[in-house]
């Protein structure tokens, strides 16, 4: 018999004969030019090994273009409508492809079975390419994409060694900031509200919180941070944690406007008042921090401007317009303080 397997030999055995990803090896059979002469005779060896055909259908539809581009937002359908910030990312991403003649698909993953069908959507070759948005630190989406072979660039990222590329915010500055302010209204006993800690955006802004605090001389004191999951509620129930812990503190910066709203209703519970008694700032600059009593200061992040940039990056990843594979992009913007009554 031959040394040949029975069966129609799969592109992840392929893969795994040639000792690469199931990613580079559609990219070699679809005659991408990121791809190393090492790398292609090495999965050309493992085709005339196992005897591989790729499927003719498959390769068509991985050789034209389908024109359309998934966001992904890993998040129930309650917050993405509740948080003007999605809203704004969703805007600024729409606006960039609609102006590219790309259609946009917008997906929630909000489970590891939706997760696994999305992949399995994904490698059907019906999108070309992904953004993704709200990754936590330990979300394998990202590489999963990669390992398809699409390209792909998050809001974000998942830790300060991101391999992926993304479009940031200066979220260590936004922390910086507000506590600079703060300090310059004479407040002295600040605290914190955090994001959720998977995530490099909330410890970034906790760690710029910090940093603020050492170039003012003041002392870091654990019992003035609680943690927050960007949500409302749970700006209420970390602000009651805070009140509870240090009845005597005075101000406060949270991570997101909508837990500065949820922290603003405890206080008012409480009987403090804003700024009087207790100074508020927030990060986002959203419709939020205008509407609220009194207007809240707010760190802002220009969240269309990051959903263009993300669009754009992303296009030129589709027409492989890159300096190589081994150099993802990376784009931080700045973030810019917005003064308003609240401090």
């Amino acid at each position: 018999m031959s040394g040949r397997q029975s069966g129609r030999p799969t592109l992840e055995q392929v893969a795994a004969r040639a000792g690469v990803g199931r990613g580079t090896v559609s990219r070699v059979i679809n005659g991408s030019p990121r791809v190393s002469e090492q790398t292609r005779t090495a999965v050309a060896r493992a085709v005339a090994e196992l005897g591989y055909v790729p499927n003719q259908a498959a390769r068509a539809l991985a050789g034209s273009r389908t024109d359309a581009i998934a966001l992904v937002i890993p998040e129930v359908e309650a917050r993405l409508f509740a948080e003007p910030y999605f809203l704004d990312l969703i805007r600024g991403v729409s606006a960039e492809l609609a102006e590219a003649d790309k259609q946009l698909l917008l997906t929630l993953v909000r489970s590891e079975q939706e997760r696994q069908r999305f992949e399995q959507y994904l490698a059907a070759q019906r999108v070309d390419g992904v953004l993704l948005a709200s990754v936590h630190g330990d979300d394998p989406l990202p590489d999963r994409i990669r390992e398809l072979g699409l390209p792909v660039v998050m809001n974000g990222r998942r830790s300060e060694a991101e391999p992926v590329p993304y479009v940031d915010s200066d979220n260590i500055g936004a922390g910086r900031a507000a506590v600079a302010h703060l300090v310059g209204r004479g407040r002295g006993r600040i605290a914190t509200v955090t994001g959720p800690l998977d995530m490099y955006v909330a410890r970034a802004r906790l760690g710029g919180y910090r940093a603020g605090l050492a170039e003012a001389g003041l002392a870091p004191d654990e019992a003035l941070v609680s943690t927050g999951d960007f949500t409302e509620e749970g700006g209420r129930r970390a602000m009651r944690l805070l009140l509870d812990r240090r009845p005597d503190l005075d101000a406060v910066f949270a991570a997101s406007d909508v837990m500065a709203a949820g922290a603003r209703s405890v206080l008012r519970e409480a009987g403090r008042r804003v700024p009087e008694d207790v100074a508020l700032v927030g990060v986002d600059d959203s419709p939020v921090a205008r509407l609220m009593d009194p207007p809240l200061t707010s760190v802002r992040q220009p969240i269309e401007e990051m959903g263009r940039t993300m669009a754009r990056m992303l296009i030129q990843e589709i027409h492989e317009i890159i300096a190589g594979p081994d150099e993802p992009r990376r784009h931080v913007l700045p973030t810019e303080l917005v003064v308003r009554r609240s401090c």
